[in-house]
């Protein structure tokens, strides 16, 4: 069941980040740094983040939002439409224990319904360059490589960000 975020246990976000930095680290994410408690609390207080439950647990979570980054900017897009009507999707997360359950392709698909129902024209999205599990979904779910830009967070060792987007 994916519904709004209202009361979010940031376990998600602790478990999902020790378990990124004992094994491969593809989103390139860093505890304390990304995701942290502020991203779900902005989400929750702006009404734009939900989450997956299963048996009461929070599988995932995706934030759906019209802020684009800064580097999305110049970008040759399919659609030139103001971002009223552009999902920007961000803080995309599959709990550890939900990994290769479909989770993520559930959280895909309630993202292009939403859009649907929102009269949303197109949904955008950033992946680390390195995060080939995520741009392998992402492809699977019908989004298009759009560019590759520096978001700056060179600092963090991530340099270079694949965009995508999908026509609703």
């Amino acid at each position: 069941m994916i519904s709004r975020g209202g009361f979010v246990k940031l376990v998600l976000y602790h478990e999902l980040n020790d378990y990124l930095s004992a094994t491969v680290n593809y989103p390139g994410w860093i505890k304390g740094i990304y995701p942290i408690r502020e991203n779900a609390l902005n989400g929750v207080k702006n009404n734009t983040l939900f989450v997956l439950r299963h048996d009461e647990r929070i599988a995932g979570s995706v934030v759906l939002d019209h802020q684009p980054e800064e580097a999305y900017e110049g970008v040759k897009w399919q659609t030139e439409v103001g971002y009223d009507k552009i999902f920007v999707i961000r803080t995309f997360v599959v709990h550890p224990a939900f990994m290769h359950t479909g989770v993520g392709r559930a959280l895909m698909r309630f993202s292009i319904e939403q859009a649907a129902l929102c009269g949303i024209k197109s949904i955008r999205l950033d992946v680390y360059e390195r995060n080939l599990p995520a741009i392998s979904l992402y492809e699977k779910c019908g989004f298009h490589y759009m560019d590759t830009v520096d978001l700056g967070l060179g600092n963090y060792g991530l340099h270079w960000f694949k965009l995508y987007e999908k026509l609703v």
